[in-house]
């Protein structure tokens, strides 16, 4: 059986290539030309290069594939041109998928996102703040989608629900919370998070949440729900919830630094963040040290539940302290904590 993998040079995407191969997988990697190859090195893949942007370099891609588990996507909080991200994320996940629904194959994987799923406000009762955690049934709508990313994965995996119902495509939809772990080469913005806070780059924060998700682990629920998931349903792959405080503390433990001290308000942040962006786009810099969409998602925390993974998949997770010590070690190991 010959499995296609997408995004494998990538962070997620390498994790499920090795599960699979593991396993003892045929496998079979789709690659852009010039994409950094570093997480491909050592392995026996089948290396096809192509473009997601381009339907006729699918087709070679998922000939003779049973399965195709289609992990790639542009995840960034800001682009230059925003379209780029549109269509990476939803015109080259249709196209993608389309052509593997062409050449028969039997089971898609499709790797969305909990962005796409809705936010449950903080409830007060007796004048406390308790926070819920949102589940795969959770309410949401575009305009509820801040930033193209949110945005695009949206519509992505909406047009594939779509699908699925019209074309009967074969796609299991996994919603992955946030990953974290070994070889974020680029990084991710998560990524991005954890080296940042390690190099002492983060002198504050803002009060907000995260769903933490070693990566390992939730390349084990994409097997999983190749096995035991249910076409047109998808599944929440996440770990702990922790604030943001809690996780630069955990960074900064292991870094034998101090953890920040200061809270912000979400309000002193955002000047920071256009100030950011405008630099970018007037100097032809990188990518901005904090972005305007970043700071509007902070507003919430991002809790998830995965009972529904649990309990149809067979999922687990690790606690979410080991992969914010093997991201820590892998980014040390690096040489990128100077």
């Amino acid at each position: 059986m010959v499995m296609l993998v997408t995004g494998a040079t990538g962070f997620v995407g390498s994790a499920v290539m090795r599960a699979l191969i593991d396993q003892g997988r045929a496998l079979r990697v789709l690659c852009r030309r010039g994409s950094d190859r570093s997480n491909l090195q050592g392995f026996d893949v089948d290396v096809v290069e192509g473009d997601l942007r381009d339907p006729s370099s699918l087709v070679r891609a998922v000939a003779g594939c049973e399965v195709v588990f289609h992990v790639a996507a542009d995840y960034r909080l800001w682009a230059r041109e925003p379209d780029e991200i549109y269509q990476s994320n939803v015109t080259g996940t249709l196209n993608l998928l389309a052509a593997a629904v062409a050449a028969g194959v039997d089971r898609i994987v499709y790797t969305s996102s909990v962005a796409v799923l809705g936010s449950v406000d903080e409830g007060r009762t007796t004048g406390a703040s308790t926070t819920r955690a949102s589940t795969e049934d959770t309410p949401a709508s575009l305009s509820s989608m801040i930033g193209h990313y949110k945005r695009s994965k949206f519509i992505a995996e909406d047009q594939v629900q779509r699908r699925v119902v019209s074309d009967a495509w074969p796609v299991v939809i996994v919603n992955p919370s946030t990953p974290i772990g070994p070889r974020d080469v680029r990084p991710t913005p998560t990524g991005r998070l954890v080296l940042d806070a390690a190099c002492g780059r983060i002198p504050a924060f803002v009060d907000t949440g995260l769903n933490v998700v070693h990566v390992d682990d939730v390349a084990q629920g994409h097997l999983l729900a190749l096995e035991h998931g249910v076409v047109g349903e998808r599944y929440i792959l996440g770990g702990e919830d922790l604030t943001l405080e809690a996780i630069l503390a955990q960074v900064a433990m292991r870094c034998g630094r101090q953890a920040p001290q200061v809270k912000l308000p979400h309000l002193a942040v955002m000047p920071i963040a256009i100030a950011s962006q405008l630099w970018c786009l007037l100097s032809g810099a990188g990518e901005p040290l904090a972005t305007v969409d970043g700071v509007r998602m902070a507003r919430k925390k991002m809790y998830f539940s995965s009972a529904k993974a649990q309990r149809e998949l067979g999922f687990s997770a690790r606690p979410a302290t080991l992969a914010i010590e093997d991201a820590v070690e892998w980014f040390r190991a690096q040489g990128r904590l100077n």
